[in-house]
């Protein structure tokens, strides 16, 4: 069975993007648009990992994070933040709010795919064994 990831981003182009990184690794796919849709799309179907943008219109990712991991359905879903917000602030405010991996963008999809095996606990072919920094804090198993 495919792996199952929930991408949560405003702008359609991210979207696609990651969309294609991880569909060409045999995930199956499921997009929203907004905070409250990623939350409409976690009660139909808990996913094997999140990719979660942080600054979104409305409910930003860190809202969304919050409520993932203070419910007890959805608390040990693996969350990996997205984002542009690249200062060591913002990277420690992530891992501190419970996000298990912190990508920033532009995209690279070298790295995204890295975070996704280490909180997955599997590799991708593209994805190096070594040479990237690894998390500041260990992903939750």
């Amino acid at each position: 069975m495919a792996p199952y990831a929930l991408v949560v981003d405003d702008n359609e182009i991210n979207l696609t993007l990651v969309r294609r990184v991880l569909e060409g690794h045999g995930f199956e796919v499921e997009v929203a648009t907004s905070g409250i849709a990623a939350l409409a799309a976690l009660d139909r179907r808990r996913p094997d990992v999140v990719i979660l943008d942080v600054m979104m219109p409305g409910m930003n990712g860190v809202e969304v994070l919050d409520r993932i991991k203070a419910s007890p359905r959805l608390a040990t879903i693996p969350v990996i933040l997205l984002t542009a917000k690249t200062a060591d602030g913002d990277v420690i405010a992530g891992y501190r709010s419970g996000a298990d991996y912190y990508v920033t963008k532009p995209l690279v999809a070298r790295q995204l795919l890295y975070g996704i095996g280490l909180v997955l606990g599997r590799e991708f072919p593209e994805a190096p064994s070594d040479g990237l920094a690894p998390p500041l804090r260990p992903a939750r198993r």
